[in-house]
């Protein structure tokens, strides 16, 4: 098996060598304060802003599903503040690999940490069940500071050194990393008790997926987290992070969803969906709006995202 530096040797050829560069101004920020870290990878969110348009259309059309009664000034200030977040989001990208966990724990709350250590206790599998905001990188990370080592499922990426720059990152605290279809490693996993950290709130075809309201609007679901928590005979424990506006992280563990998995699992995803949606609501900017969410619907259904594909 090859290791890191062989694997990276893989990727000198020219067309990589923006994310060389990439990759070293991040290396470089983990030398600034954190305050400063932030400011910067803010300012790198804003610029996205400008530059991006098409992205910024989607993001601004999601809000306008998700969130018809605010005022457009008050969406607008979302999507900008959504853009600063996923500049952020680069510069945890350098956290997650290179700072050390006393400076991490220097920066995090934890919130519900007794329900993680009552689902430990139980010595069966769990599962770690998040969604796709802009701290996916830093969570991650962080709840390792706090949880034996566990798996990561992952969807990997079009361009195959990014796929290894996260991996390997994430193989710095994780017990593996899992690609998302690879189910039978995950259920034999969770059966020998190692966690698994899951986001199932993107729905990339219709396959295991279902209909189910998104904020009051119909979206492509998967539905997949039940079966896996069947076969698996796990747990599953809700889990998000968030970045606070005075600075650092607060990790919230809620409570196992109770009655899960059921036999019916579209009933069981509406209760992720439920704990998902109150928690995108106190902190908007956070969400990965820049997914097509509510893509991939079938007839009747509208195509959302029809006019600005144009």
């Amino acid at each position: 098996m090859q290791n890191n530096k062989q694997k990276f040797h893989n990727f000198l050829g020219p067309k990589y060598w923006i994310i060389w560069i990439s990759l070293a101004v991040l290396r470089l920020s983990c030398f600034l304060k954190y305050p400063t870290q932030i400011k910067f990878g803010q300012s790198i969110g804003r610029i996205f802003y400008y530059a991006a348009s098409g992205r910024r259309a989607i993001v601004q059309r999601n809000l306008g599903l998700a969130f018809p009664d605010l005022s457009e000034e008050e969406r607008d200030k979302i999507c900008v503040d959504h853009f600063a977040a996923l500049g952020v989001s680069l510069i945890e990208m350098a956290l997650s690999r290179w700072a050390s966990n006393k400076k991490l724990r220097g920066i995090t709350r934890i919130e519900g940490k007794q329900h993680l250590e009552e689902a430990l206790s139980k010595g069966i599998g769990i599962i770690f069940l998040s969604a796709h905001f802009t701290t996916l990188e830093i969570g991650g990370r962080l709840l390792s500071l706090y949880t034996p080592p566990f798996d990561i499922v992952y969807r990997p990426n079009r361009n195959n050194f990014i796929t290894e720059i996260l991996n390997t990152t994430r193989a710095k605290f994780a017990h593996s990393n899992i690609e998302k279809n690879n189910i039978k490693t995950m259920v034999k996993n969770l059966r020998q008790g190692i966690p698994v950290w899951y986001a199932p709130d993107q729905s990339y075809n219709r396959k295991q997926s279902a209909i189910i309201s998104f904020f009051g609007v119909p979206a492509m679901t998967n539905i997949a987290t039940s079966a896996l928590a069947k076969l698996g005979n796990s747990i599953v424990v809700p889990y998000f992070p968030r970045r606070l506006k005075e600075g650092g992280y607060l990790l919230t563990i809620k409570p196992p969803i109770e009655n899960f998995p059921s036999n019916n699992p579209i009933e069981d995803t509406k209760k992720y969906i439920s704990i998902l949606e109150n928690h995108i609501r106190q902190c908007p900017e956070q969400y990965f709006w820049i997914h097509r969410k509510y893509k991939n619907l079938p007839d009747p259904f509208p195509n959302f995202y029809e006019d600005l594909e144009s």
